[in-house]
């Protein structure tokens, strides 16, 4: 690596301008990883296993667990069915809202998250998807966010997206408000400390469970769906990829599981298409629009669920 190089790689820690502006071709031929790129996604992983010196305390387990199921609802119900599927429509500012508690979730800006997944729909389990696990499992997971050529946001893609320079913005310092998330845990973490000692928590401890531990358990619960979603579950839909639907990750992950569902009708707002299918964040979603926070929410035809009944009773 040249010296300019090195240079934009270190940049990209806090300016993600200084890498690539330019659209790259999704191909894992030539495709390397930016090893100085990726320390901070490598030290947040290590950084977990600080737990050793922190320990834990009952306040600081449930702040990690509410600190997950929060994000992965900003990433399954906004980043995914709003901001990739258009599923339904919301306020500006209310996207702004949970552009901001997706970014939270260290899985980089809402354009660049859409960017990439319409381009995996278009071109799902074909040599040109960027994650398909027909080209390794690890690669599917996590191999090719890691390289140079995945790094940069496809604008041909997010046209409707790249008119709010919030969400630029976002994309452009996407380090800016996981920073931040971590600091305010920290010092949640010393105030309690402070006021309610009987807890038995403190700041280092809080930002360990609450930001690095939850964070690096939502980001592989979330890149699950693009490797083990393809590889193990059932398919109930005739699709032109390998999506399968999985029960366990469903539940994990509030409802992405349903993962041939929704390859089969992308722009539903609820991919757990029966009652029988746990779909958590399209129930928070249905109760948001009872108070119009969100509207014009898109459900799947009678027509495509008669014909996911008949497939599966031909399958009985």
């Amino acid at each position: 690596m040249n010296l300019s190089n090195l240079k934009r790689s270190v940049l990209s820690w806090i300016d993600n301008s200084a890498y690539y502006e330019t659209e790259k071709k999704h191909t894992r031929g030539g495709s390397r990883i930016d090893w100085v790129r990726i320390v901070p996604f490598i030290g947040l992983h290590v950084a977990c296993l600080s737990v050793v010196f922190v320990g834990w305390s009952a306040a600081a387990v449930l702040v990690a667990v509410a600190s997950y199921f929060v994000r992965m609802f900003a990433i399954t119900g906004f980043y995914h069915r709003y901001f990739s599927h258009r599923s339904f429509k919301t306020s500006r500012s209310l996207q702004f809202i949970f552009a901001i508690l997706g970014a939270t979730a260290t899985q980089r800006g809402p354009i660049w998250w859409a960017a990439h997944h319409r381009h995996h729909h278009v071109n799902s389990d074909t040599e040109l998807d960027c994650h398909s696990p027909r080209q390794g499992f690890w690669w599917s997971h996590i191999g090719w966010f890691l390289t140079r050529d995945n790094f940069s946001t496809k604008p041909n893609r997010v046209s409707d997206l790249s008119r709010y320079p919030e969400l630029r913005w976002l994309d452009r310092f996407d380090v800016v408000v996981p920073l931040l998330y971590g600091v305010a845990l920290f010092l949640v973490g010393e105030w309690l400390a402070s006021s309610y000692p009987s807890l038995g928590t403190n700041g280092l401890q809080l930002f360990v469970w609450g930001y690095l531990i939850s964070t690096v358990f939502l980001l592989h619960m979330t890149l699950f769906v693009n490797s083990l979603a393809h590889k193990f579950g059932s398919t109930r839909f005739h699709t032109e990829d390998d999506s399968r639907n999985n029960l366990i990750l469903a539940l994990l992950t509030l409802g992405e599981g349903w993962h041939n569902n929704h390859h089969f009708y992308p722009v539903s707002a609820r991919q757990g298409f029966y009652w029988w299918e746990i779909d958590i964040t399209f129930y928070i979603l249905k109760f948001m629009s009872l108070f119009g926070l969100i509207w014009d929410m898109k459900t799947v035809p009678a027509t495509k669920l008669e014909q996911g009944l008949a497939m599966a009773g031909s399958h009985s």
